[in-house]
């Protein structure tokens, strides 16, 4: 049984995989959208939105963390910097995974991975669900994609 196995060994061994995972994660917070294979892309989404998660700490030991991570030391002011205030009140979930094409070569399925809320985005953002304006109004929060649309 596979109980308690939560990531993807994408067929690498453990130091491979952990620095392909920070070479597309330098890429993902560059670019702000990379294309992968779709295994790729679901396993680099935790790390990811883990980046993000420390942009918006701020802490010092959270730019340690970071900067372990992030092989372009330039960007970590943009982690901590532009994307921290963009995903401020953003409770999760600051990347999509939109499926593209299959890989000429082997067939791979393909799929571009992007931060959200931001411009130039490959798809653009879904009204909020019906029921989720009274929901948020009852915990006393405000839903910025019905307050734009008003």
């Amino acid at each position: 049984m596979r109980h308690g196995h939560g990531y993807r060994k994408l067929g690498r061994d453990t130091a491979h995989r952990l620095m392909m995972m920070r070479n597309q994660v330098t890429d993902l917070i560059k670019h702000q959208r990379i294309e992968t294979t779709v295994t790729r892309a679901k396993e680099l989404r935790k790390f990811a939105d883990r980046m993000v998660t420390l942009g918006k700490d701020g802490s010092l030991a959270a730019r340690q963390r970071a900067r372990s991570v992030l092989l372009d030391p330039s960007l970590e002011n943009k982690l901590f910097g532009e994307m921290a205030e963009r995903y401020a009140n953003r409770p999760g979930g600051y990347t999509r995974i939109l499926r593209s094409r299959r890989r000429k070569d082997d067939a791979a399925p393909m799929a571009w991975i992007e931060f959200v809320d931001r411009e130039g985005e490959l798809r653009t953002p879904r009204p909020a669900a019906p029921g989720l304006n009274a929901a948020m109004e009852a915990l006393g929060l405000e839903n910025k994609a019905t307050a734009e649309n008003d």
